[in-house]
């Protein structure tokens, strides 16, 4: 049996496996057990892990220019109303994001770009005269682990719901909710709503989705009031446990770079750093 131990006493010990079970083994069972250092963690395939952030949360509408996957959401969030340069668009570049900025005009909305650091296609946007969207904000960082490193127990009592209630979008959203919001959170083949509720409040939200055997965590927050007690952390491990039965084997998130205290948090469980990414814009 190899997994993480999860606790041990003179009767025996109990080992977590990656899908989250637990199982018990009487110490009359062993007869050699050793330490095993910490797998390192495998490269990750950015190209896939790049679609699979937008399958993860779809946007309203979508439509393609060859591979390019564009997506519109009435504004409402940066991922949910831009342009997902991954694969080919069939056609020149210069013409394709000509294309893109008629499905956002023809929507009333500005033509956004999510690109990933370092890219051809970065190189070949800012060529095209399209700048940082947002440049009083950080970079994106998008990070990933195993969820071997997150299916721990939680320390607190995590509540997995199919579909959100309004007690989970209070918690979520500041003010009414968005019109786009139900359909872009919801809309995901396998999604979850996770929330922890102290004194008969929800105090600490998130969502998980599964694509394949990825399982995305996002929409992370925690009443300012109860920050610094672990909910996020008891957060991302519910939702671990809720997927490794499903077949997920790894995660990702994604969190501003400037959110030095989050970043530090997801370091802490083992989350490591895929890829980078920020909007530009030629509006």
């Amino acid at each position: 049996m190899i997994g993480v131990l999860q606790s041990w006493d003179p009767e025996g010990l109990v080992v977590r496996h990656v899908d989250s079970s637990l199982h018990e083994i009487h110490v009359s069972d062993v007869t050699a057990a050793k330490t095993i250092p910490e797998m390192p963690l495998r490269p990750v395939d950015v190209e896939q892990l790049f679609l699979t952030t937008a399958l993860g949360r779809p946007a309203v509408e979508t439509s393609y220019v060859g591979q390019w996957l564009l997506r519109a959401s009435s504004g409402w969030t940066g991922r949910a109303n831009s342009l997902l340069p991954a694969g080919d668009p069939g056609m020149p570049i210069p013409e394709a994001l000509k294309h893109a900025e008629a499905f956002y005009d023809e929507r009333g909305l500005p033509p956004l770009a999510l690109v990933r650091l370092g890219s051809p296609e970065e190189a070949e946007f800012i060529a095209a005269g399209w700048t940082d969207a947002r440049p009083g904000q950080s970079d994106v960082l998008v990070m990933h682990t195993t969820l071997d490193h997150v299916n721990a127990s939680p320390a607190y009592d995590v509540l997995i719901a199919e579909q959100p209630d309004e007690a989970w979008y209070a918690a979520a959203l500041d003010g009414p909710v968005p019109e786009p919001a139900p359909t872009v959170m919801e809309g995901a083949p396998k999604a979850v709503f996770a929330s922890i509720s102290l004194d008969g409040v929800a105090v600490a939200v998130g969502r998980g989705s599964m694509t394949g055997h990825w399982l995305g965590v996002d929409a992370i927050r925690v009443d300012p009031s109860y920050r610094r007690r672990g909910l996020g952390t008891a957060l991302l491990q519910g939702l671990a446990r809720w997927s490794g039965p499903l077949g997920g084997r790894r995660t990702y998130l994604e969190v501003l770079e400037e959110n030095t205290a989050a970043v530090t948090t997801y370091s802490n469980l083992g989350y490591q750093p895929a890829y980078r990414y920020r909007y530009l814009t030629n509006g």
